[in-house]
Parts: C-alpha cells; structure tokens; sequence
C-alpha cells in the first residue's frame, strides 16, 4: 500500500483545487459540518491526481468553514482546508498576525528612516 499525499494548490471561482500524489485512483471523501459532500471530482494528472471540491453556498457565509479530505478507503486523513468569512475573520488569530506583521513593517521602516536620516 503506497501512502497518498495531498498538496493544496488553489483556491478560486468558488472550486477548492489539490492534488494527490499516488499511484493509484485514490477513493476520497470530503466532508464538510456532518455531511460527505458530493460535488467533487478526482482526475489523472501528472504524477498522481487532481482533486476539484465544490465548495457550497452554506460555506460562503459568515463563520469558520471547515472541510476535512480522507480516503475513504481507509479513514486516513489527507488533508483540510478553512473558509474564514464575514465578522469572525477579523477575529481570527490569522487576521490578528497579518495585521502585527503590517505594524512591524511600519515600525521597520521607521526605525530605519531614523538610522539612516538622508535616505
């Protein structure tokens, strides 16, 4: 049995894109909030195969959507990947980094400016 390995590659226009790296069609299943969804394709491509999930309307909303990718031929987890919209996103911890990295460039450049007084 080879082992499945799932990098993400996009994500746009709604479609949540990743691909497999096996052998062999692997038998995947994704789940999202209690459900297995449906809407996804498995396609051969080079060095393994592509994975295209649909993301649903209910998962455009505000919250923290998060979707779970498993071979559903032996429950081994490849993968996840989170939706963050609407008000909980500026909540969210990412968010909160993203905005103390944008501060400490500031202050970088500040600092700098203050160094190097003629540049």
């Amino acid at each position: 049995m080879t082992h499945s390995t799932l990098t993400p590659v996009l994500f746009e226009d709604g479609i949540w894109m990743g691909h497999i790296q096996t052998e062999t069609e692997p038998a995947v299943q994704v789940h999202y909030r209690d459900q297995i969804l449906k809407d996804f394709t498995v396609s051969a491509a080079d060095n393994g195969w592509d994975l295209h999930v649909e993301i649903p309307i209910s998962a455009l909303s505000d919250g923290v959507h998060c979707f779970v990718i498993l071979d559903a031929s032996t429950a081994e987890k490849l993968g996840d990947f989170t939706i963050i919209a609407g008000s909980p996103a500026s909540e969210d911890l990412r968010a909160q980094i993203e905005l103390l990295r944008a501060e400490l460039d500031m202050l970088k450049r500040a600092f700098r400016r203050m160094q190097h007084p003629d540049g």
